[in-house]
C-alpha cells in the first residue's frame, strides 16, 4: 500500500489572508446582528408566540445535522476499512467539528437569553430530549477531537478504530435526538411523527457529504493538488444514494401524514395552499435539492465534468435548507389545534380559528446570525487545515490505496486468470 503524505497547505499568503478576511468580516457582521436583536428584542424579528423557532434555528439546525454526516467519510474509512476514504478522514473531523461549532453558536445565540447557558447546562430535565442533547453535543465534539488526535498522532494509532466506533454510533444518536426534537413534539401537528428521527439522519448523510465535496474539491483546487476519478466517482455516487434515500423518507413521511385523517389538511395545505412553504417544498426541496442534483450525478456526461459535480453539491446545500425551512418554520406556521375535534369560534392567538396560517417573514438579522454561523465553521476549517496539515498531498489514482475492489489477475497471453 503506498503512503499518503500529507504536507502543508500552501495556498497562496495573500489569497488566504483574504479569504480569512471574508470570513471573519461575515462573522463580524453576524455578531452586530446578534447583538442588536439582543438589544432591541425579539420584536425586531419575524418570530412570534406562533413561530419561536426562525430563521437561525433553519442554520443551526442545518448545521448540526451536516456536522454528523461530514464525518462518514472518516467512518467508512476507518470503521467499515475502506482504505480509499482514509487519506480524507482528517479533513472528515476537522469539518464535522467545525461545521457542529458554527451551529450550536447560532443556538446558543438564537435562545433569546444566552447569558443563562450556564443554567441550561447545569439544570437537567432527562425527561425532555433537550437536556439530553447537551450531552450528545458536547460529547460528539469530545469524541471528534479524540478521534482526529488518534489519526494524527502516531502514538493515538492503536485507538483509531476503536474511537471511530463510538463516534459513528455517537453521531446517529446526536442526528436522531436533532429528529426527536420535533418528532416528539406532539403540540405541533405536523412535528408529531417519529420517523422525523431516522429521516434526519438520511438527511445528515446527504447535506454532510455535499459540503465535505464542496470543502475538499476547493481546497485542492486552490492548492493545486489532483484529486483522481475513482475517488471523485466514488463520493459522487455515495452522494445520489443520499439523496435517494431522503426522497424515501420524505414520501414515507407525507404517506403517513396521509393515512390518518385528521391529518389530511395539514398535508393539503403544506403540498397545494401553504405559499412560500408550498413553493419551499416542491421548487427547494424536492427540484432543487433532489431532482436536479440526481440528474447531474447520473447523467451520462455531466457526472463526468467536475463543476458539474461541484454544482450539484451546491444545490443539495440549498434544498437541505429549504428542507429545513419547511420542517422548522413551515410546521409552526401551520394552525395549531388547541383543541382537536372542536371548533373555537374566536381566538387572537393564531390557534386554528378558521384555518389561518402564522405570518412569518425572515428579516436581515436572523438571515445574517445563520450566515454568522457558516462563516464561522469556514473560518475554523481554514485554520485548522492550515495549521494542522491535514490536507494529503494528492488524491491522485495512482496514489491512493486499493481497497475492497477485486484486482484481476492476467495470464502471460492477457487472459484472466
Amino acid at each position: 500500500m503506498k503512503r499518503i503524505i500529507y504536507r502543508e497547505w500552501r495556498i497562496p499568503p495573500a489569497r488566504y489572508w483574504s479569504l480569512l478576511g471574508i470570513l471573519a468580516s461575515v462573522i463580524g457582521i453576524g455578531a452586530l446582528a446578534f447583538a442588536y436583536m439582543e438589544h432591541e428584542g425579539h420584536w425586531v424579528t419575524g418570530m412570534s408566540n406562533s413561530v419561536v423557532w426562525g430563521t437561525p434555528h433553519v442554520f443551526a439546525v442545518f448545521l448540526i445535522i451536516s456536522a454528523s454526516g461530514a464525518l462518514n467519510i472518516a467512518s467508512i474509512g476507518t470503521v467499515f476499512r475502506k482504505p480509499l476514504y482514509k487519506p480524507l478522514g482528517r479533513l472528515s473531523g476537522l469539518l464535522s467539528a467545525a461545521l457542529l461549532m458554527g451551529g450550536l453558536l447560532v443556538l446558543v445565540l438564537d435562545l433569546g437569553r444566552p447569558e443563562r447557558l450556564v443554567v441550561a447546562m447545569t439544570t437537567y430535565n432527562f425527561r425532555s430530549i433537550f437536556a439530553w442533547n447537551i450531552f450528545l453535543y458536547t460529547g460528539f465534539m469530545a469524541i471528534v477531537i479524540a478521534y482526529l488526535w488518534s489519526m494524527a498522532d502516531r502514538h493515538g494509532e492503536p485507538y483509531n478504530r476503536p474511537i471511530g466506533i463510538v463516534a459513528t454510533f455517537w453521531r446517529l444518536a446526536l442526528t436522531t435526538g436533532t429528529g426527536s426534537i420535533f418528532g416528539f413534539l406532539v403540540a405541533r401537528q405536523a412535528y408529531d411523527a417519529a420517523i422525523l428521527a431516522p429521516m434526519f439522519v438520511v438527511m445528515s448523510f446527504a447535506y454532510g457529504l455535499a459540503i465535505f465535496m464542496l470543502v475538499m474539491m476547493f481546497t485542492f483546487a486552490e492548492e493545486g493538488r489532483p484529486i483522481g476519478e475513482r475517488i471523485l466517482c466514488r463520493l459522487k455516487n455515495l452522494l445520489g444514494i443520499f439523496i435517494l434515500g431522503v426522497f424515501y423518507f420524505t414520501l414515507v413521511y407525507h404517506l403517513t401524514k396521509l393515512y390518518g385523517s385528521k391529518n389530511h389538511d395539514l398535508v393539503g395545505w403544506l403540498l397545494l395552499d401553504g405559499g412560500i412553504y408550498t413553493f419551499m417544498f416542491w421548487v427547494g426541496w424536492i427540484l432543487v435539492g433532489g431532482l436536479m442534483p440526481l440528474g447531474i450525478i447520473y447523467h451520462p456526461v455531466l457526472s463526468k465534468e467536475r463543476n458539474w459535480i461541484a454544482a450539484a453539491c451546491g444545490l443539495v446545500i440549498v434544498g437541505g435548507l429549504a428542507s429545513m425551512y419547511v420542517i422548522i418554520i413551515g410546521s409552526q406556521a401551520y394552525p395549531m389545534q388547541m383543541f382537536p375535534g372542536q371548533t373555537v369560534l374566536a381566538s387572537g392567538f393564531f390557534d386554528g380559528v378558521q384555518g389561518e396560517a402564522a405570518h412569518y417573514r425572515p428579516t436581515i438579522p436572523e438571515v445574517l446570525l445563520g450566515l454568522g454561523g457558516v462563516a464561522v465553521a469556514l473560518l475554523v476549517t481554514a485554520v485548522g487545515v492550515r495549521v494542522l496539515q491535514f490536507l494529503p498531498e494528492s488524491l491522485a489514482d495512482d496514489v491512493l490505496p486499493v481497497d475492497e475492489e477485486k484486482i484481476v489477475e492476467q495470464g502471460p497471453a492477457g487472459a484472466k486468470a
